[in-house]
C-alpha cells in the first residue's frame, strides 16, 4: 500500500491564490468525455474528462469535498492513492489545503464524474517537490473522482455566518421576507453547552419579523423545503459584545461567543400582497394546482368561512356537509372588492387565508350576514378554497364571428354600467371589447364593417367613461383612434375638445371645435360648448393679463429705480472728473493734495436694465 502523499506541500506556490476571470470560464466549460481541456489557459492545469458527472451543480469554495484519487509521475509510477487506502479523502475546496492544481481541477467536477489531471509543477510541488516520492519540478497526474461534497456558504458576504449543508431540500424554492415559516433548531455555545432547543412541532415566524437571532432569518431564506444546516454565527449575527444573560431558565450567551445552531426549515406559508397598498393579504395555507388563475369574468366556485379578526364567524358558505360551494364571477361586484381581488391570485384547489381591511370589505357600514354581524370599520378573515373556476374566454379562443359577438356583448353590458354610474367598471367592459375586435385583418369583408362600427362606438364610450373619470390624456387618446378611422366623425371631435379643456389645451380644443361646427353647424350641444370655450380662453388670457401686467409694473419701478442710480453715478463721475482735473492742476503748481482728497469712481455691473428689456420683450 502506497504511503499517503500530503496534498498540501507546495513549496513555492501560494495554495490561495485566486482564480482569474478566464481561468473561471475554462474550467466551467462545457467538456464532453474524451476530450481534454486546458483549465489555466497557460497549460498548468489540463483536465481529460473519462466520465461525466450528474446533474449540473459543482463545488465552490469552502464546500467540504470527498473524493478518490491515484497520483503517478509522468512515467507512470504511482505516488500515492486512495482507492488503494480503501479510504475517501476530505477537504475544503478553495482554503488552500491541497495543491493549486487540485483547487482548480476540482472546482470544475461533478457528482460522480472521473478525471485525469495533468499538473504542472508551478501548480503542484515546484522546483522542491515533496521528497521521497515527488521529484523536483515534477509534472504530475491525478485520476479522481469526486464522490460527493457538503455545500459551506458564507451566506452575509463577510464571514459572520457559514451555512453547511447537511441534508438538501427539496424544490427550487425558497422563502421570501413575508411568508410565515416553521423550523425547528438547536443553539449551541463553543463549549457544547445547548442554550436553546425547538420541540417536534418547530416554531413558526414571519420572517420579516425575525427569530432570537439575526442569522436564523438570513439563513432561513437561502434554503430549500426540508433543508437541514449548520450554522456557524459570529457574534455580529448572534448576539454581539454584549451576549444575553439568562433567559426563562435558558443558559446566558457570553459576549463575543460565535454559536452553532442546527437548523431545519420545515415549511412556510407564502404571504402576498393581494393590493398595493397592503389592505388585502394572501397566506397560503395549501398549494394549489398548476399555473392557471382566474381572470376577470371568469366564473369561480369556492369554500370559505368568514371570520372577524377576534375569531368570530359570521358567515359560512359551501363548507357544510354536501353542500354546493358558492359561484360568483369575478369583477361583478358580486362578492367584496377585497374578496373578488384575491381570488384571481389563486390557483384550483388552493387553501388560503386573507385578511382583508374595511375599505376592501364592508366599509363603515354594519352588515348582517347568516351567522353574525359585521360591525363598522372592522377588518375581516377569510379562510377559502378556491374549488373550481372558469376562465373568460381570451381573444385567441375565439373564431372571427364570436370575437365580434362576444365585443358586441361586453358594449352592451358597458351600457348598462355606464348608465348605472360605474365608469371604472364600464370602460373595462369597453377596453374588453376592443381587445377582442382589435386586430382584424384576418375578418371577413362583413366582419371587419361590424368591427369598424364597434371600434368605434366602443371607443367613443370609453372616452365618455374617461370623461367622467377626469382621466383626460386617456380621452384624448381614444378619440384620435377614433378620428384615424373616421375623420369627420363629430362626436370623437366633441369629446377630444372636451378632454382638450380638461388639459387646459384650448388652442387645440378650439380646433377641434370649429371643425365639429364646421361639419354639423346647428349641433347644440357643440354651440355651448364653444361658448364654454370662449369664457375659458377669455378667463386665461385676463389671467396672463393680470400676471404680466403685475410683471410689467415691477419691471417699471427697477427701470425707475435704476435711472435715478444712473443719475446719481453720473454726479459722482463729474464730481470725480473736477477731483483729477484740480489735483492735476495742483501737482503742476507743485502744490501737494492728500490722499483722501482724490475721489474714486464707483464701478457696478448694470445687469438689471438689460434683463428688463429682455422680459419686456
Amino acid at each position: 500500500m502506497e504511503e499517503e502523499m500530503d496534498l498540501n506541500q507546495a513549496s513555492d506556490v501560494p495554495m490561495d491564490m485566486p482564480m482569474g476571470d478566464e481561468e473561471d470560464e475554462a474550467a466551467y466549460a462545457p467538456q464532453k468525455e474524451g476530450e481534454e481541456k486546458d483549465l489555466t489557459s497557460d497549460g498548468g492545469v489540463k483536465k481529460l474528462l473519462v466520465k461525466a458527472g450528474d446533474g449540473w451543480d459543482k463545488p465552490e469554495a469552502g464546500d467540504e469535498v470527498s473524493v478518490h484519487y491515484t497520483g503517478t509521475l509522468l512515467d507512470g509510477t504511482k505516488f500515492d492513492s486512495s482507492v488503494d487506502r480503501g479510504e475517501p479523502f476530505n477537504f475544503k475546496l478553495g482554503q488552500g489545503q491541497v495543491i493549486k492544481g487540485w483547487d482548480k481541477g476540482i472546482a470544475s467536477m461533478k457528482k460522480g464524474e472521473k478525471s485525469v489531471f495533468t499538473i504542472k509543477p508551478e501548480y503542484a510541488y515546484g522546483e522542491a517537490g515533496s521528497p521521497p516520492t515527488i521529484p523536483p519540478s515534477a509534472t504530475l497526474k491525478f485520476e479522481v473522482e469526486l464522490l460527493s461534497w457538503i455545500s459551506v456558504k458564507d451566506i452575509c458576504g463577510d464571514g459572520g455566518v457559514f451555512k453547511k449543508v447537511l441534508v438538501e431540500g427539496k424544490k427550487w424554492e425558497t422563502p421570501k421576507d413575508m411568508d410565515r415559516v416553521t423550523v425547528k433548531y438547536e443553539v449551541r455555545l463553543q463549549d457544547g453547552t445547548v442554550v436553546t432547543k425547538t420541540g417536534d412541532e418547530g416554531v413558526e415566524f414571519y420572517l420579516k419579523d425575525g427569530h432570537f437571532c439575526a442569522a436564523i432569518p438570513r439563513a432561513v431564506k437561502t434554503m430549500h423545503q426540508g433543508e437541514k444546516v449548520l450554522l456557524t454565527v459570529k457574534p455580529l449575527y448572534g448576539f454581539g459584545d454584549a451576549g444575553r444573560p439568562e433567559t426563562d431558565g435558558q443558559p446566558a450567551i457570553p459576549p463575543n461567543e460565535t454559536l452553532s445552531i442546527d437548523l431545519e426549515l420545515v415549511g412556510w406559508r407564502k404571504v402576498e400582497k393581494v393590493t398595493e397598498d397592503g389592505k388585502v393579504m394572501k397566506e397560503e395555507i395549501e398549494a394549489g394546482e398548476g399555473y392557471e388563475r382566474p381572470n376577470d369574468e371568469s366564473v369561480v366556485k369556492v369554500r370559505y368561512t368568514l371570520r372577524l379578526s377576534d375569531g368570530t364567524v359570521v358567515e359560512e358558505k359551501g363548507v357544510g356537509d354536501g353542500e354546493d360551494p358558492f359561484e360568483f364571477t369575478t369583477d361583478e361586484e358580486q362578492v367584496v372588492p377585497g374578496l373578488d381581488k384575491a381570488v384571481m391570485k389563486m390557483k384550483k384547489g388552493e387553501l388560503a387565508t386573507i385578511t382583508i381591511s374595511p375599505e376592501y370589505a364592508y366599509g363603515s357600514e354594519e352588515k348582517t350576514l347568516e351567522k353574525g354581524t359585521v360591525p363598522p370599520n372592522s377588518t375581516v378573515v377569510y379562510e377559502l378554497r378556491l374549488a373550481d373556476f372558469v376562465k373568460d374566454r381570451e381573444s385567441w379562443e375565439l373564431g372571427d364571428e364570436e370575437k365580434i359577438s362576444h365585443a358586441a356583448k361586453k358594449k352592451e353590458e358597458g351600457n348598462l354600467l355606464f348608465k348605472s354610474g360605474k365608469y371604472i367598471r364600464a370602460a373595462k367592459k369597453y377596453s374588453k371589447a376592443l381587445k377582442l375586435i382589435e386586430y382584424d385583418t384576418q375578418f371577413k369583408d362583413e366582419e371587419k364593417k361590424a368591427a369598424k362600427v364597434l371600434k368605434v362606438s366602443c371607443s367613443l364610450n370609453e372616452a365618455a367613461c374617461q370623461l367622467k373619470l377626469r382621466d383626460f390624456p386617456a380621452a384624448v387618446k381614444l378619440t384620435s383612434k377614433v378620428l384615424e378611422l373616421e375623420g369627420t366623425n363629430v362626436k370623437a371631435l366633441y369629446r377630444r375638445a372636451q378632454a382638450y379643456m380638461g388639459t387646459e389645451d384650448y388652442d387645440l380644443a378650439e380646433w377641434d371645435v370649429k371643425k365639429a361646427l364646421d361639419l354639423d353647424p346647428e349641433n347644440r350641444d357643440l354651440k355651448l360648448e364653444y361658448r364654454t370655450l370662449k369664457r375659458k380662453i377669455a378667463e386665461q388670457n385676463q389671467k396672463e393679463k393680470k400676471i404680466y401686467g403685475n410683471l410689467f409694473a415691477r419691471l417699471h419701478k427697477l427701470e425707475e429705480k435704476e435711472g435715478v442710480k444712473r443719475e446719481d453715478e453720473t454726479a459722482a463721475a463729474a464730481d470725480a472728473a473736477a477731483g483729477d482735473a484740480a489735483a492735476a492742476e495742483a501737482a503742476a503748481a507743485g502744490v501737494d493734495v492728500p490722499q483722501e482728497a482724490v475721489i474714486e469712481p464707483k464701478v457696478t455691473l448694470d445687469a438689471g436694465s438689460d434683463a428688463g428689456e429682455a422680459m419686456a420683450q
